[in-house]
């Protein structure tokens, strides 16, 4: 049988691991692997239902991907940004403030940070049905890995970790993983995101914030652990800690969809990027995403069936279900909105500015 041919790629050097001492966050470590038995999803329930109630992040190791596949998967993610030139790139460019979708590239320069600084950050999205939308020519002979890669996370790693979470709300554990079919239509996607080093003004400007403090919007959002220090989040004591990188484990954390479903009982934590330390500052920061979401018309409203929920109660962020919106309403919303509109200060925190979104107040941490 002939042997299938995989296309060349630069390779991506990334960065060496920082030797700085820095304040990384405790978090959990789940071997996913241990899930493949009811005993051992019992056991990874509750301490992922622990992880998400209070850090809201947490490790998977064991996700069925060696070291060398995503080192592969790395030198792929590069390529929209390096071997791509800019006159191609603008033909890819995402309609992000008309359409809600970041399907395509973001280019530098879109999201205002702060104090007339705007971003150095480059991103390539790309629907979890890779066939979506035409793609760059040198994309295209590495659809099939990137494909490979979605319905990995998709099916390996997402849909685990939700039967993990509706488990820890005592309810079927098929309930959150019906809400994120892979065949539905939904934005779930993979994005690749390039980080540049920035001039020591902008540095001075924004006190070394790339990203404001935000939530993400969606469900689940599963991190390629990379290199590059850069990812704090803020602690239930108000602190930022660093997210300390683990050779070949993906960063879990959870978005504003998830908390909506769960009456706020797992968390969308804040988090943010600042300028890595001294010793990595030369350094690109490369970065594989895999943002999840319900389909399009679930709607976010809290899972009140579960006896935990029940138990402890929860948070309505309406008085009405058919008042809250479609997953695909506030996708759009807040996908159009970030980085783009005014803020206004908070009443009650300096560090706070604050939006509002399909009725909820939508909060940015400077």
């Amino acid at each position: 049988m002939p042997s299938s041919v995989i296309p060349p790629v630069p390779h991506y050097e990334s960065a060496p691991v920082t030797t700085e001492h820095l304040e990384y966050a405790d978090l959990a470590v789940i071997d996913i692997s241990q899930a493949n038995s009811a005993e051992g999803r019992a056991q990874l329930a509750l301490k992922v239902r622990d992880a998400m109630s209070t850090n809201g992040f947490f490790y998977v190791v064991g996700h069925g991907y060696s070291s060398d596949q995503m080192k592969r998967m790395f030198d792929i993610a590069d390529v929209p940004f390096s071997r791509v030139n800019d006159e191609e790139k603008q033909k890819y460019v995402a309609q992000t403030k008309q359409t809600g979708s970041y399907q395509g590239y973001k280019l530098r320069q879109y999201w205002h940070i702060d104090g007339g600084v705007r971003d150095q950050i480059e991103n390539y999205n790309i629907n979890h049905d890779v066939t979506r939308r035409t793609h760059p020519e040198a994309v295209r002979p590495l659809l099939p890995e990137i494909s490979q890669l979605a319905f990995h996370s998709h099916m390996n790693v997402l849909h685990p970790i939700l039967r993990l979470l509706a488990l820890g709300l005592e309810l079927p554990e098929d309930t959150l993983v019906n809400l994120h079919k892979w065949e539905s239509q939904s934005e779930t996607y993979v994005r690749f995101m390039k980080y540049y080093p920035r001039h020591s003004e902008d540095e001075e400007k924004t006190n070394g914030v790339w990203l404001k403090g935000h939530t993400d919007f969606g469900t689940i959002s599963i991190l390629y652990s990379q290199p590059v220090a850069a990812l704090q989040i803020l602690t239930r004591d108000s602190e930022w800690k660093w997210v300390e990188h683990i050779e070949n484990a993906i960063v879990v954390n959870a978005g504003d969809a998830m908390e909506f479903l769960s009456g706020g009982y797992y968390r969308a934590t804040i988090h943010r990027v600042v300028q890595p330390p001294p010793d990595q500052r030369q350094y690109t920061r490369l970065g594989i995403f895999y943002f999840c979401m319900t389909d399009d018309d679930v709607r976010l409203v809290p899972l009140v069936a579960s006896p935990l929920l029940q138990r402890v109660g929860f948070k309505r962020w309406f008085e009405k279900d058919e008042d809250a919106p479609l997953m695909s309403e506030w996708r759009k919303a807040r996908t159009s909105a970030y980085g783009q509109t005014a803020l206004l200060k908070s009443n009650t925190e300096a560090r706070i500015e604050e939006e509002v979104i399909n009725g909820v107040i939508v909060k940015h941490y400077n």
